[in-house]
């Protein structure tokens, strides 16, 4: 019995394999201009995304710019060793970490704030007012807000000006001279850059929330921010734990094009993090491998930190990436 109804199940797989093989062809067929779509871009990442990793080869060699990879004589762990002895990488990583864990801790939790009170707000008009206002700074680049930034806290900017004439200050100060300030500066700069544009994604979270949900809470009683609290904040915890997973992988990223506008030789000490770093002492000198040492040793952090925190979120709230 046992092998007849083996020989059968062989029978019918045999005949709806062909069967399943028609269907896919016939389902590639039709959805063949999406297709096409899906190909260019997984064209586009092998040739810039994964191509492009045979370079990290020369992180373990003393490459040339002007000969071949392959040319280049192997050295080994040479210049990683160079980077984990340098005299600077103290308050290169000091300051790459409190730049980077402020913003986290600051940075992160306001767009999800801002979200939550924004969404109570009634008036459309005044909604999208305040949306359209708080997210404009977000198209400007880092060149032109440096720019800004710097005329405020010029000793003739609007920042002295305003303090003196609140008598809390009683002489100019030189904001972008003092290193004590760097932080504070850059901070507040890329929240008041980003802030809209983060709440973005929250904001749309928020509108998928059922409005039963609140019509229920609101028979029972609760206020808005019971409801916000008991409501929002649950139906929205997968879109922040996914957020703050990729918030940590890239914790060791300061903002490069930020801290380059907004640093300079009196404030040192302060705004030299691991990507300007990498710029003076392996781009700007030429330092090809020296430079991809560095990034090398990033990326493999950064991942174990993408790891760690995908795991600890799916132990918590039972979402990851993965």
């Amino acid at each position: 019995m046992s092998r007849r109804i083996s020989a059968r199940e062989k029978a019918v797989k045999q005949a709806t394999g062909p069967v399943r093989a028609g269907l896919l062809m016939r389902k590639l067929y039709a959805q063949r201009y999406i297709q096409v779509m899906a190909l260019l871009g997984v064209a586009w990442m092998l040739i810039f995304n994964y191509i492009p990793m045979y370079s990290v080869i020369i992180a373990f060699k003393e490459y040339d710019i002007i000969a071949p990879i392959s040319a280049a004589p192997w050295v080994g762990l040479d210049h990683f060793k160079e980077f984990l002895t340098d005299e600077n990488l103290g308050y290169v990583i000091k300051n790459t970490l409190g730049i980077s864990l402020l913003k986290l801790f600051i940075g992160f939790p306001l767009p999800i704030v801002f979200a939550l009170l924004l969404n109570e707000v009634r008036s459309v008009l005044f909604k999208k007012s305040i949306q359209t206002i708080s997210y404009l700074p977000h198209f400007l680049s880092w060149v032109i807000l440096g720019g800004i930034m710097a005329t405020w806290l010029a000793d003739v900017g609007i920042i002295n000006k305003l303090l003196m004439a609140l008598h809390l200050i009683d002489t100019p100060i030189t904001y972008l001279a003092e290193p004590k300030y760097f932080w504070t500066i850059v901070i507040t700069s890329d929240i008041w850059k980003e802030l809209g544009w983060s709440a973005i994604i929250y904001l749309a979270a928020i509108s998928s929330v059922s409005p039963e949900l609140y019509e229920a809470a609101t028979i029972d009683g609760a206020g808005r921010f019971q409801k916000m609290w008991n409501i929002t904040l649950p139906s929205i915890k997968g879109t922040i734990s996914i957020l703050f997973i990729l918030a940590i992988s890239g914790i060791l990223n300061s903002n490069f094009d930020q801290i380059l506008v907004l640093r300079n030789s009196l404030n040192e000490t302060a705004s030299n993090v691991i990507d300007i770093y990498v710029y003076q002492v392996g781009l700007a000198s030429g330092r090809y491998s020296y430079a991809a040492a560095v990034n090398l040793i990033k990326g493999v952090l950064a991942l174990f930190l993408l790891l760690g925190a995908n795991s600890v979120t799916k132990r918590l709230s039972n979402t990851s990436l993965f």
